[in-house]
């Protein structure tokens, strides 16, 4: 896959304030925001100053957020880092925004598509795959990569609707 350091991949959203200090609720899309003291939100810097569980989530204080007014405006906001920041893994991990865009083959060698988004929905980690003609399906993820390099091979079989 190509890398692209410039990519950025979004580690948390803003779901709402918390407190009248300026701190806010997060969703989180990682273990360790913490490790990421630098981040964007909005195409603006973000410094994170703490982060801690909190209600369905965590709860974050930024240094250029200092009132509940300031972290109410940040609801929405997608909290981000460049792809280059992230840790390097191992020969068979990989990080679900390298696959967003790369192109999906079945194991017959019929291309089916890009894949658009993988996602979890609490049985595992499954692949959303965009057919030419905008129609998209599932595949589960753990049963359905054999190659990580380009293109994505995928054990799938489908009916069409």
């Amino acid at each position: 896959m190509a890398e692209n350091s410039e990519k950025l991949v979004i580690l948390a959203a803003v779901v709402g304030a918390h407190g009248i200090t300026g701190e806010v609720r997060l969703k989180l899309f990682t273990d360790d925001l913490a490790r990421y003291p630098a981040l964007t939100g909005n195409g603006r810097p973000l410094t994170l100053k703490s982060v801690r569980p909190g209600p369905n989530g965590a709860v974050a204080r930024f240094a250029e957020v200092t009132d509940r007014n300031a972290a109410e405006a940040m609801r929405g906001t997608q909290i981000a880092v460049p792809r280059a920041s992230l840790p390097d893994l191992g020969d068979d991990e990989y990080y679900h925004a390298d696959l967003i865009g790369e192109p999906a083959v079945s194991t017959a060698g019929d291309e089916l598509g890009r894949i658009v988004d993988v996602v979890d929905y609490g049985a595992g980690d499954l692949i959303e795959i965009e057919r030419p003609d905008g129609k998209r399906f599932l595949v589960p993820i753990k049963a359905g990569v054999d190659d990580l390099g380009p293109p994505i091979r995928v054990h799938a079989e489908f009916v069409e609707a």
